[in-house]
């Protein structure tokens, strides 16, 4: 944080290559190819959604990042959550800031895209960072469960501090992975 203000924490998955800090800037695209320190990488860096609000604190951490393929880098690891098995193996994410060491399990795996604004009644994960109300979060959730790629046992109720991992999928097009997860207290 000394060396650039905008480092807001550090994202781990235990036993994985995922394991970088978190960068929060003014908009969603400066850290999509600028590493940590402000330098140009088309690795680009692990970055918090810009409309996350710490004063509040909001209710979901969604992190974006690339499916780095070629270098295995960033949430290029991500991609192993599409098999059950690892989930069981690696069922926790670790965040760890200024203020707290905490873990997040995760409740839901699934793939989706980026939808057309003229197509409705589609599940757009990548907006939700603020719950207006317990509607809101309950349908977040109860949209995130069912398109698991595979049952997972634990939910979130509304309170819960969500925390949603975001990259690249390349099965379709426009295509994305989200990993959920929700804060254990």
């Amino acid at each position: 944080q000394k060396e650039n203000s905008d480092i807001i924490g550090w994202l781990e998955i235990p036993n994985s290559n995922i394991s970088y800090p978190v960068l929060h800037g003014q908009d969603n695209n400066f850290y999509v190819d600028h590493n940590y320190k402000k330098e140009y990488s088309k690795n680009g860096s692990l970055f918090l959604d810009k409309d996350y609000d710490w004063s509040l604190p909001s209710t979901n951490l969604l992190i974006h990042g690339h499916n780095n393929r070629g270098t295995n880098e960033m949430f290029c690891g991500l991609m192993d959550y599409k098999n059950e098995e690892y989930y069981k193996t690696h069922p926790r994410i670790r965040f760890t800031t200024n203020q707290e060491d905490v873990e997040y399990e995760i409740i839901s795996v699934f793939l989706s895209r980026v939808y057309y604004k003229s197509e409705k009644n589609v599940f757009r994960y990548y907006y939700f960072v603020n719950a207006e109300n317990e509607q809101e979060f309950n349908d977040y959730v109860e949209n995130s469960k069912k398109a698991s790629l595979y049952d997972i046992e634990e939910t979130a109720t509304y309170g819960d501090q969500l925390m949603t991992l975001s990259t690249c999928e390349f099965s379709q097009e426009d295509g994305r992975l989200a990993v959920v997860a929700k804060k254990i207290k």
